[in-house]
């Protein structure tokens, strides 16, 4: 077994991590193989072992270090926002940007993945009762719901609405929604569901 010293094994890992980023990103989960990463890092197969259990645990904290760079841009995105009204379109348009840029955003947050990997590590079975992380990474429904201007009264249900509209991104370029339309569509979706959930504002 190869020894590393820490600062090494902070190297190599963080490498494993960013090449498993841009494979898992371009072939996807079940195309990319654990050679493929270690070749694109230089260490041998039975080497990555030492740094991860599995190419499963590998992809988990793929999803994670993503799911973080995409709440601290979102949190960069929201210090300029005034109002509520304006949190909640800047949260819309930074997260339908996120997905339908990165697919590695839309696998954690449309598609879910993240809870099918941890199901995978747990050896549990994948349940799908959870609002999936968006929903425990935004605060702002919760003070929301306290104002008078706010139409719902539920946060989760708040967090929901914004969830399910990322949904739409999977229909950009099919017959149901073409590519020349999705531009106003999401636009039209976004102010619309602004508009309905600040109805007095």
């Amino acid at each position: 077994m190869t020894r590393f010293t820490d600062e090494d094994r902070e190297r190599i890992r963080a490498e494993l991590i960013e090449a498993g980023h841009e494979l898992f990103a371009e072939f996807g989960f079940d195309r990319t193989r654990v050679s493929d990463v270690t070749d694109a890092v230089g260490i041998g197969t039975s080497t990555f072992y030492q740094f991860f259990d599995s190419k499963e645990a590998l992809y988990l904290e793929v999803l994670l270090v993503e799911r973080d760079r995409i709440f601290e841009r979102l949190e960069a995105e929201l210090a300029g926002a005034e109002t509520a009204r304006e949190e909640a379109e800047t949260i819309l348009r930074t997260m339908f940007s996120q997905v339908r840029s990165s697919p590695l955003t839309s696998r954690l947050f449309v598609e879910g993945e993240i809870r099918l990997v941890e199901a995978q590590l747990d050896g549990t079975e994948h349940e799908t009762a959870d609002p999936g992380e968006i929903g425990k990474m935004l605060p702002q429904p919760d003070e929301w719901v306290a104002r008078d201007d706010v139409s719902l009264d539920d946060p989760d249900v708040v967090r929901g609405v914004l969830r399910s509209l990322l949904f739409v991104t999977q229909a950009q370029g099919t017959p149901l929604l073409p590519t020349v339309a999705y531009e106003a569509v999401e636009d039209a979706l976004i102010e619309t569901v602004v508009d309905g959930l600040f109805a007095d504002g």
